[in-house]
C-alpha cells in the first residue's frame, strides 16, 4: 500500500472512531425521581437494583422518602437511552401496599437493559429492610429493625439494626451498633463488627480478616486466608477457623471454658490457667480453664493462636 493510501486509512479510521465515541456519549442519558410515600406502623421495605448503590438512613415516622438516580447506557448503538430515562422518571419502579413498599422491581425488560439506578431512602427507624444490588455498595444508618442485605459485588456498611444478615460476593462488611444476631459473609474482603451487643454470630470470608467485639452467645468464624480477632464473653460455644492466619481471642479474666486449639505451623499461647487433657503437643492443646464451660475451639492451618 502506498504511503498516501495508508495515511488516508488512518485519517478515516480516526474520524470513524471519533464519530462513534461522540455518538456513544450522545446515547448516554441520566435522570432522577423523587417520591414521598405515607405509611403508618412498621414498614416492610424491599429495595433492589441490578447495578447501583443503595443508601438507607433514618427519617421521620410516617413517611418513606425515595430518591432515585438513573443512568442509561446503550452499548449497541440503539438511540433510545434518553427516552428510557424519561420513562423511568415519569413512572419510577415504586410499589406500595399499605406499609409494604417495593422499590426497583422493573417489569419491562427493555427498561432494565444497560440501566443503573442508585437509591437514597429515608425511612422510619423500625423499618424491616431487605436490600439487594447486583453490583454496588449498601450503606444503612440509624435503623433498629431487622436487616437483610445482599450485593454481588460491593461493600456493606451498617450502623444500627438488629438481626442482621449481610452477604457480598466481593467486598468488605463493616457493622456497628448492632443488637442481636449477625450472620455476615463475603467471598473476598474483611468483616468487622464493633460497638455492638451480639448473640448468635456467624462470620465468614474467603479471603480477608475478621474482627468482632462485644460478642455473647454462640460464635462461628471462618476465613480462608486472613487473621481472626475476637473479644467478648462466652455464653455459648465459639469455633474459630483460619486456613492461613493468626487467631487472637480476648476473654474476661475470670472466664471458664473448655479449650481446644490446633495449628499446622505456629505456636499456641494462653494467659489463662489450663488443666490439660491428652498428650503434650506443641501444635495442639486441649484442656479446661477454671473447671470448664462453653467450648472455645481455634484452628489455623498456618499461624499462631493467642488467648488472653
Amino acid at each position: 500500500m502506498k504511503r498516501g493510501s495508508k495515511l488516508l486509512v488512518v485519517v478515516v479510521t480516526a474520524a470513524l472512531l471519533s464519530f462513534s465515541a461522540a455518538q456513544l456519549h450522545a446515547w448516554e442519558a441520566e435522570g432522577s425521581f423523587d417520591r414521598t410515600l405515607k405509611v403508618s406502623g412498621t414498614v416492610d421495605l424491599d429495595v433492589t437494583t441490578g447495578s447501583g448503590n443503595i443508601k438507607v438512613t433514618q427519617g421521620g415516622a410516617g413517611t418513606v422518602h425515595v430518591v432515585g438516580h438513573i443512568k442509561v447506557h446503550d452499548a449497541w448503538g440503539s438511540r433510545d437511552a434518553e427516552s428510557r430515562a424519561r420513562a423511568l422518571e415519569a413512572n419510577p419502579p415504586i410499589e406500595q401496599t399499605g406499609n409494604t413498599v417495593r422499590i426497583g422491581h422493573v417489569g419491562d425488560p427493555e427498561l432494565q437493559r444497560n440501566v443503573s439506578i442508585s437509591y437514597e431512602l429515608e425511612v422510619p427507624a423500625d423499618t424491616r429492610l431487605h436490600a439487594q444490588t447486583g453490583s454496588g455498595n449498601e450503606t444503612i444508618t440509624g435503623l433498629t429493625g431487622p436487616l437483610k442485605l445482599n450485593t454481588g459485588s460491593g461493600n456493606i456498611a451498617v450502623n444500627g439494626g438488629a438481626e442482621v444478615r449481610a452477604n457480598t460476593g466481593s467486598g468488605d462488611v463493616r457493622l456497628e451498633s448492632i443488637n442481636g444476631s449477625v450472620h455476615a459473609n463475603t467471598g473476598s474482603g474483611n468483616v468487622r463488627i464493633e460497638k455492638s451487643s451480639l448473640t448468635d454470630v456467624k462470620l465468614s470470608t474467603g479471603s480477608g480478616d475478621v474482627v468482632a467485639s462485644s460478642v455473647r452467645g454462640e460464635l462461628r468464624v471462618s476465613t480462608g486466608s486472613g487473621d481472626i480477632r475476637v473479644e467478648g464473653t462466652q455464653t455459648g460455644d465459639w469455633k474459630l477457623e483460619a486456613g492461613s492466619g493468626t487467631i487472637n481471642v480476648r476473654l474476661p479474666a475470670d472466664a471458664a471454658f473448655d479449650f481446644y486449639a490446633h495449628t499446622g505451623s505456629g505456636h499456641i499461647d494462653t494467659q489463662h490457667p489450663i488443666t490439660m487433657t491428652g498428650s503434650l503437643n506443641r501444635h495442639e492443646l486441649r484442656g479446661k480453664i477454671r473447671g470448664g464451660g462453653p467450648l472455645l475451639q481455634a484452628r489455623t492451618g498456618s499461624g499462631n493462636i493467642n488467648i488472653q
